[in-house]
């Protein structure tokens, strides 16, 4: 099994992974469709299902889809473009498109929200379709948003999620217990053994520039965050926090006025600061997901700004070690909200961001696992209960207490010397049948929990 850290790690833009990128991003393999096809096309058509249908509008999944049927990528996307041609979109119900010319799509009547349909492959489902001048489907393509970005149509799921057809790499562990057992064999921390991987597939100045540029946006997104202060959008005045705690914080350096636990608060801010981004549509880094995207960057920059003896040449060493974690979630388990609740998503980067600072503070890869069964542990039945359907309350908070249980977790696995109870394999498995046994209204469609308990308006 490969997935590279480019996989894991994507860049693009908030609110959402699932619902946001995924669908700009199917969207997107649909007009390649479209271009392919024997036959001239009309018109564009497309309807949302389950989670995609109750959250949609509060994740901007109508938004992706109309602006992904018109070309855009979340990697390369641009907001004052964008803003334009939703405007001639809405203007015209007609998009225009390079080697299709213009076709009808009116997003009153052509983006339905299915609330009743949720289709049988995923939570996240959505349909695409092509019509002719009479406005009969020619065209029509199921795909799945199954969590961080990554989509798949129903058949590629049916027929297995990995559709990785390149080179063999040299340390393809599919369990947290058989990348143990490499690591033992070739003497090599997980790190270097996932560096092997990536080098098996690219070159060293491609993993090189690729790191550098997630880890730069990643702290840009830090930094905006930190510096911008007023209400998110989407209806539920949420107050921007992190620019207000972190003038209070720098404000206390120097004074000796903070007790020590104070650094839970640099934790909190730095993650916060990330997904207020996120909320606001900024652009952000999946880790593993936008929902959970401030964990990881919070915690590495802990590492660079607060930890005694760290280097930035350890960056690559920390998302290299990430990337091997968040992958094994993914690939026996979920880092999709909509499938398997929270535990997935800041359970699954607080597990990753343990990992990673271990691994930089010198852990074995013994304790590295284990770090990361300890974040992962104790996240095991955390609901996914937006309110409103945003990705605001109580998502921003909660990446903060994410990104404290990770250090925590590498501190307590850095103070033994590997040997633990319950194997991260056990806790993987234990959140995939956990969110297989959860009910689907805690499960990122905003029918139970907060998301019907606290006043959303």
């Amino acid at each position: 099994m490969f997935l590279s850290v480019f996989d894991m790690f994507k860049v693009g833009i908030g609110p959402s992974s699932s619902h946001t990128m995924g669908p700009m991003v199917a969207a997107a393999r649909f007009l390649d469709m479209v271009r392919a096809a024997p036959f001239d096309c009309s018109g564009l058509r497309a309807s949302l299902h389950g989670s995609l249908a109750l959250t949609g509008v509060g994740h901007a999944t109508d938004r992706a889809t109309i602006l992904g049927l018109a070309g855009f990528l979340p990697d390369t996307y641009d907001d004052a473009k964008a803003e334009a041609a939703l405007d001639n979109i809405h203007a015209s119900n007609s998009i225009t498109l390079e080697g299709l010319g213009t076709l009808n799509f009116n997003p009153k009547t052509d983006l339905i929200f299915d609330y009743d349909t949720v289709l049988s492959g995923h939570a996240n489902g959505m349909i695409l379709m092509a019509t002719d001048a009479q406005g009969d489907v020619i065209l029509q393509q199921v795909f799945y948003s199954v969590g961080g970005g990554f989509v798949l149509t129903d058949q590629e799921l049916a027929h297995g999620t990995s559709t990785d057809t390149g080179p063999i790499v040299p340390y393809p562990f599919e369990s947290a217990a058989e990348m143990l057992s490499m690591a033992a064999t070739s003497g090599l921390s997980i790190a270097a053994m996932k560096r092997a991987n990536e080098l098996a597939r690219g070159g060293p100045s491609t993993l090189k520039k690729g790191i550098d540029r997630l880890w730069s946006v990643m702290n840009d997104c830090i930094n905006r965050g930190l510096e911008r202060d007023g209400i998110l959008p989407g209806g539920l005045n949420v107050r921007r926090r992190a620019k207000g705690i972190h003038d209070s914080l720098m404000q206390e350096r120097g004074m000796n006025l903070a007790p020590p636990h104070t650094i839970n608060d640099w934790m909190s801010v730095y993650a916060m600061a990330v997904n207020e981004e996120n909320a606001a549509g900024g652009q952000v880094v999946t880790a593993p997901t936008n929902g959970a995207a401030g964990v990881l960057p919070a915690v590495l920059r802990y590492y660079l700004d607060h930890v005694p003896g760290s280097s930035s040449t350890h960056i690559e060493d920390f998302l290299l070690t990430a990337a091997a974690i968040g992958g094994l979630v993914k690939y026996n388990a979920s880092i999709s909200g909509a499938e398997a609740g929270c535990q997935a998503e800041v359970g699954s980067a607080a597990a990753m961001a343990a990992a990673g600072l271990c691994a930089v503070m010198g852990g074995s890869a013994e304790q590295v696992e284990n770090a990361a069964e300890i974040a992962l542990e104790h996240h095991l039945g955390m609901t996914c209960d937006p309110v409103k359907g945003l990705v605001q309350v109580p998502c921003i908070e909660r990446n903060g207490l994410g990104a404290i249980k990770a250090v925590s977790a590498a501190s307590l696995a850095l103070r033994g010397d590997g040997v633990h109870f319950v194997p991260l394999d056990a806790v993987i498995e234990t959140m995939r049948q956990t969110g297989q046994d959860m009910h689907e209204k805690y499960k990122e469609t905003s029918l139970g929990g907060l998301a019907v308990n606290v006043p959303n308006c």
